[in-house]
C-alpha cells in the first residue's frame, strides 16, 4: 500500500491535481458491503495522497434522501448513480455539474471508449463519469455439480429448458433467484426481462421499448414477463418458489448452488456476484467451483447480446477538492484498485488486464470486449419513476402473483404520465 500512495503521488503531481489540500468531499451512494470496502480502499489512498478527507454515505433510498439533501441546500459533494434515468432527471433540473471543464478531456477521450461518454451525455454536456462496468448476460453454475449429475452446458433456449426438466426429473431444482434488495427489490427481475427481450424482440425493438416508442401492454413485452414468469413462478423450477423469490436477498441467491448437496444448479447475475461469492465462499475455486455461460439465445436470429451496466458518479458542487476525487476516480489507478478489490470490469481501456483477481474475470472482461450486440441495462436506461419505481414494484407483484395485464397496465400507465411525449402506441 505505501509503494501504491508513493506512485500516486508522484501521478497527482504530475497530472495537476492538488495534493495535501485541507478539505472534506461527502460521498452519497447505495453501495454497503464488499463494494463499500473496496470503494473505502479508493478513498483511503487518496486520502494519502492529498490530504482530502472523503466520507461516504450510504443509503438504500438514494432518490428519496438526495431530493431531501437538494432541497434544504445540503447536497452531497458527488453521488453515485447505476442508473441514467436518474442522472438525466437531475441533469434536467441542473442540478449536476457538467465534467468537460473538470475531467482532461483529451486524456478521457484517449482512455475511454467513446461508448462510456455517449451513455453519460444528457443534451450535449457530460454530466456522468463511469468508474467500472458489469456484464448481466450470465448465467453462473457449480461445475463440479454439473459433472457429478451429467448436466451439461445449453446452447440455447431449448437445450436450457430440456437441461432444466432433466434437472427436475432427477429431484433437483433448476434455478436459484432472488429478488429482495431493500427499497430497491425487483431489480434482478428487471435484468431477466431485459435480457429476454433482447433475445426474443432483437435490440431495435429493446431500444423502443426503452425510449417508451412502444408501450408496456405490447404483446412482445408481455412475452418476455411470460418467459420470466415460467421459471420464476414455478416452485418446481426454483428454489423456494415464489415466496423465496422475493424474499431472497441478491447477493445470497446464489448459495444454493453451493450447499452440500446444491440445493439449485444455476443462477442468472452479473459480473459483480463474484465478490458475493468470495465473500461467502473463500475456499472456492474461480473456474473450478463456480464458472459462468451466457444467457443462452432464444430466437436464433438475435443471437446472444450482451447486456450491461455500470457504475458513475456525477458531481453536484462546484468544490475543488471534489473536482480533484472526480478526476482521480477516472484515472487507471483508481479503477485498478476498485475492479481489483470487486472482481468488476474496468471502463478506463489502460487497465493493466493483471488486476483482475482471476481468469474467470478477465474472462468475463473479454465477453464485454467481444460483443457483437451490446445494450446498457434498460431499466437504468429509463426515467427513475419507471426503471427505478413501477418496473421494479411490478416485477415484486408479479412474482408475488398480481395479473400480468393489470402490472403492464400500472407500468404503461406511469411511463405515460413520466416520458416526454406522453403515451406509445402498439
Amino acid at each position: 500500500m505505501k509503494r501504491c500512495v508513493a506512485l500516486l503521488l508522484v501521478f497527482l503531481l504530475i497530472s495537476g491535481i492538488g495534493v495535501f489540500a485541507k478539505d472534506t468531499v461527502t460521498v452519497m451512494g447505495v453501495w454497503g458491503g464488499v463494494e463499500l470496502e473496496a470503494f473505502e480502499k479508493v478513498m483511503e489512498t487518496f486520502e494519502a495522497a492529498t490530504g482530502i478527507e472523503v466520507e461516504f454515505e450510504g443509503t438504500r433510498d438514494l432518490p428519496t434522501l438526495l431530493t431531501t439533501r437538494i432541497e434544504a441546500g445540503n447536497p452531497p459533494d458527488i453521488i453515485v448513480l447505476t442508473g441514467l434515468g436518474l442522472m438525466n432527471d437531475l441533469a434536467r433540473d441542473g442540478v449536476l455539474v457538467e465534467l468537460s471543464n473538470v475531467l482532461d478531456m483529451d486524456k478521457f477521450a484517449e482512455e475511454y471508449n467513446p461508448i462510456w461518454r455517449e451513455l453519460a451525455t444528457y443534451k450535449d454536456g457530460l454530466y456522468g463519469l463511469y468508474i467500472s462496468a458489469d456484464v448481466k448476460s450470465l448465467v453462473w453454475y457449480n461445475p463440479k455439480a454439473f459433472e457429478a449429475n451429467g448436466y451439461e452446458i445449453p446452447k440455447n433456449w431449448g437445450e436450457l429448458e430440456a437441461h432444466s426438466k432433466k434437472m427436475i426429473a432427477d429431484g433437483n431444482i433448476p434455478w436459484s433467484v432472488g429478488m429482495e434488495s431493500g427499497a430497491a427489490s425487483g431489480w434482478p427481475g428487471t435484468d431477466w426481462i431485459e435480457d429476454i427481450m433482447l433475445r426474443t424482440a432483437g435490440p431495435e425493438v429493446y431500444d423502443q421499448w426503452v425510449n417508451h416508442d412502444i408501450p408496456w401492454t405490447d404483446a412482445r413485452v408481455k412475452r418476455a414477463f411470460e418467459i420470466f414468469g415460467n421459471i420464476v413462478k414455478d416452485e418446481a423450477y426454483t428454489w423456494g418458489g415464489p415466496i423465496a423469490v422475493n424474499a431472497t436477498n441478491f447477493n445470497d441467491a446464489i448459495a444454493p448452488l453451493f450447499m452440500d448437496p446444491p440445493q439449485a444448479f444455476m443462477h442468472r447475475q452479473a459480473s459483480f456476484i463474484t465478490s458475493a461469492i468470495r465473500e461467502a465462499n473463500p475456499g472456492l475455486v474461480a473456474g473450478e467451483d463456480y464458472d459462468f455461460f451466457p444467457f443462452p439465445p432464444i430466437e436464433e436470429k438475435y443471437g446472444t447480446p450482451v447486456l450491461g451496466a455500470a457504475d458513475m458518479v456525477s458531481l453536484l458542487t462546484e468544490k475543488q477538492a471534489a473536482k480533484q476525487f472526480m478526476r482521480f476516480l477516472a484515472t487507471p489507478g483508481a479503477q485498478s484498485i476498485w475492479v481489483g478489490e470487486l472482481g468488476k470490469i474496468g471502463v478506463n481501456k489502460r487497465i493493466n488486464p493483471n488486476v483482475y483477481p482471476d481468469e474467470l474475470t478477465a474472462k468475463m472482461a473479454a465477453v464485454l470486449q467481444d460483443a457483437i450486440v451490446f445494450r446498457f441495462d434498460g431499466s437504468d436506461s429509463m426515467p427513475g419513476a419507471v426503471g427505478s419505481g413501477a418496473f421494479w414494484t411490478g416485477i415484486v407483484d408479479y412474482v408475488n402473483g398480481e395479473d400480468l395485464d393489470s402490472v403492464l397496465e400500472y407500468i404503461e400507465a406511469v411511463a405515460d404520465e413520466t416520458y416526454t411525449g406522453g403515451a406509445a402506441t402498439d
